[in-house]
């Protein structure tokens, strides 16, 4: 972490409008009304809900989530899964094949830390050197991962996900825990039939299947569709952004974060220059051809960015156009990625600083 005394930081109380920039903002209301929504959802449904903090890192966040219902938090890495073990939670899922003497020995230690570890694993290296590892040592609990349709990891056929259950399940420390999916989205119906046809086959073979954890902000809203799933997994809904929004899952107005911008160039009437590139607003298009949206210039488009500059191209503009000094709000294309461009997140009501939290686990990806 950067020595924060050195960085421009808020304090509460401050303007938003009177921010340093590049910085990301968080609504309060807006955050504390997502998460609320989505665990609102899973309750009416009956489903248990395991927000994954990678959108955030941030601890007090995480509070916040259990506080509504979550049970247990899903993190993306050992070391992410680290930082919020030391901050109280036990209940943490890593949905990540895990590979390599340093990280194993790392997961063994979080694993006697905290009561309820747990991880997955698609392929049967994963699970033997799982098993080398911690035979003889308190019980690894393991998913396996199965591809219902995303086409990113896990075991493609049921009688894979079954086969792989039972080595688990016959390994010296290791506890099959149930199967797990980042499914594509719009397809229950799919995924309901992998995950159905799973569960028959590993009862055929006498194994129990505890957890049947779906996932996916993008499928969020059809978790109820998926009638075998036990929990849903989904991060980006806390802050949600601009993907969010084409996907039908939000509103521009339900978007809790923003990276405030100030224009410092506007070189001619059809270009304006923020100071917001790659290293605020990311190069991550998501499907869209240009990197954010303006709150209040929808006409506007953000052509390019290099590292410290974003270029905007104003020619569609029928009305005002931003002028050199204005400080705008852009709605991210992806907000997990701009979490891990800053140090400290921003947070504030009606555009007065209320608190500054430290993205405790930034950069920790492995």
């Amino acid at each position: 972490m950067h020595d924060v005394s050195f960085a421009v930081v808020a304090k509460a109380g401050d303007r938003i409008a009177d921010l340093s920039t590049p910085r990301p903002v968080i609504d309060e209301d807006r955050l504390t009304a997502n998460i609320n929504r989505v665990q609102s959802y899973m309750d009416r449904h009956g489903l248990n809900f395991r927000p994954h903090i990678k959108t955030h890192k941030i601890p007090a966040l995480a509070v916040a989530q259990v506080a509504a219902g979550a049970k247990g938090i899903n993190c993306q890495k050992v070391t992410e899964a680290e930082v919020f073990a030391e901050a109280g939670f036990g209940d943490i899922l890593i949905t990540f094949n895990i590979l390599g003497q340093q990280k194993l020995e790392r997961l063994a230690k979080l694993n006697e830390k905290i009561s309820a570890l747990k991880v997955v694993a698609d392929s049967e290296v994963t699970v033997d050197g799982l098993a080398a590892h911690f035979s003889g040592h308190k019980p690894l609990t393991v998913l396996v991962e199965c591809d219902t349709g995303a086409g990113r990891c896990g075991v493609q056929t049921p009688e894979e996900a079954a086969s792989l259950a039972k080595r688990i399940t016959a390994a010296d420390g290791l506890t099959f825990g149930g199967i797990v999916t980042y499914p594509k989205p719009q397809s229950a119906a799919a995924v309901e039939a992998f995950i159905a046809e799973t569960v028959r086959r590993l009862q055929s073979e006498g194994i129990t299947c505890p957890i049947v954890s779906n996932g996916g902000t993008p499928s969020l809203f059809e978790a109820h569709l998926v009638k075998s799933a036990t929990e849903h997994r989904a991060g980006t809904y806390i802050y949600n952004d601009r993907q969010m929004v084409r996907m039908g899952h939000c509103t521009e107005d339900d978007c809790a974060m923003h990276v405030l911008a100030t224009v410092v160039s506007r070189p001619n009437a059809d270009r304006a220059v923020i100071d917001a590139g790659s290293k605020a607003l990311t190069s991550d298009l998501q499907g869209f051809s240009d990197y954010g949206l303006i709150v209040g210039y929808p006409e506007a488009r953000i052509t390019s960015l290099s590292e410290e500059h974003g270029v905007i191209d104003l020619s569609n503009c029928t009305g005002p156009r931003p002028k050199i000094g204005e400080k705008l709000f852009i709605i991210p294309n992806h907000t997990c990625v701009v979490s891990n461009l800053f140090d400290t997140m921003v947070f504030h009501r009606n555009g007065v600083v209320t608190r500054v939290e430290d993205v405790a686990a930034r950069g920790l990806v492995w």
